[in-house]
């Protein structure tokens, strides 16, 4: 592992731990290194269990093209989600909590057995997958203003920060994820709002495409996991007293707010 994978991490961790964003972190890993970002991130991740949290599933970004659009890349990745980054339906973010949070509204997948295929379709998820809940992601950056590349968001764990996931626990039998529609609301105001095909046109294809990555890599997603598919619309930035509620047909309502 490089001296510039270390300091990468380091420079990371470092801002996550004194809650001060840190410049970008790409001019220390070749353009377009994503290897070395995800080292970088596996370096942090193995910080984060070695402090005794535990990962609870997985999460999937930049599966929007609006959301991609907003970031100027043109590919998903992925990062993993730790038990300290939970929040139940409608508990509040306590200031001070995230540097500089933004929303967006998601399906989640509650997975009943494990997927190992490197070539695992949707067919598979949907067979592998108990539940489906509505979620909101609110993302993250440790480096400062988001001035990010694919590297700078890969590396930081692809931009993660915590979720909320919804109340109801809808069978899989019982909903197409690509037939969702979606609407967040900042109070009583639609900030963002869209579709299942939003989402690498199903969010069970986004979900096999991380199946497939993470098994490339020996690493796999397994029975009990959280899967967020990924954005179905355009990320909102979030302010102190901010309201969020999103409203994803077939699945119900979740929501979260700022102290």
């Amino acid at each position: 592992m490089s001296a510039h994978v270390l300091k990468a991490a380091e420079l990371l961790a470092t801002a996550a731990d004194t809650a001060t964003p840190c410049a970008p972190i790409r001019e220390l890993l070749a353009d377009g290194d994503l290897d070395a970002a995800y080292e970088v991130q596996q370096l942090n991740t193995e910080r984060v269990l070695a402090a005794g949290h535990h990962l609870v599933g997985r999460k999937i970004g930049l599966t929007s093209l609006a959301v991609q659009r907003q970031l100027g890349v043109d590919q998903p990745d992925f990062g993993a989600l730790f038990s300290t980054m939970a929040l139940v339906d409608g508990e509040e973010v306590p200031k001070g909590r995230l540097l500089q949070p933004k929303i967006e509204a998601e399906v989640a997948l509650v997975l009943a057995a494990d997927l190992t295929n490197p070539g695992c379709t949707p067919d598979e998820v949907r067979a592998a997958t108990a539940f489906v809940r509505p979620a909101l992601e609110i993302v993250d950056s440790r480096i400062a203003g988001w001035d990010i590349t694919i590297v700078d968001t890969v590396a930081d764990n692809a931009s993660s920060g915590l979720f909320v996931l919804g109340d109801s626990c809808v069978p899989i039998e019982d909903v197409e994820p690509v037939d969702v529609a979606m609407q967040l609301y900042r109070g009583d105001e639609l900030v963002s709002e869209g579709t299942g095909r939003d989402c690498l046109g199903d969010p069970l294809h986004a979900a096999a495409w991380l199946a497939s990555t993470l098994a490339r890599r020996g690493e796999f997603l397994r029975a009990g996991d959280v899967v967020l598919t990924g954005a179905l619309g355009p990320m909102v930035r979030a302010a102190p007293g901010d309201v969020f509620t999103a409203r994803i047909s077939g699945l119900g309502s979740v929501r979260t707010s700022f102290a």
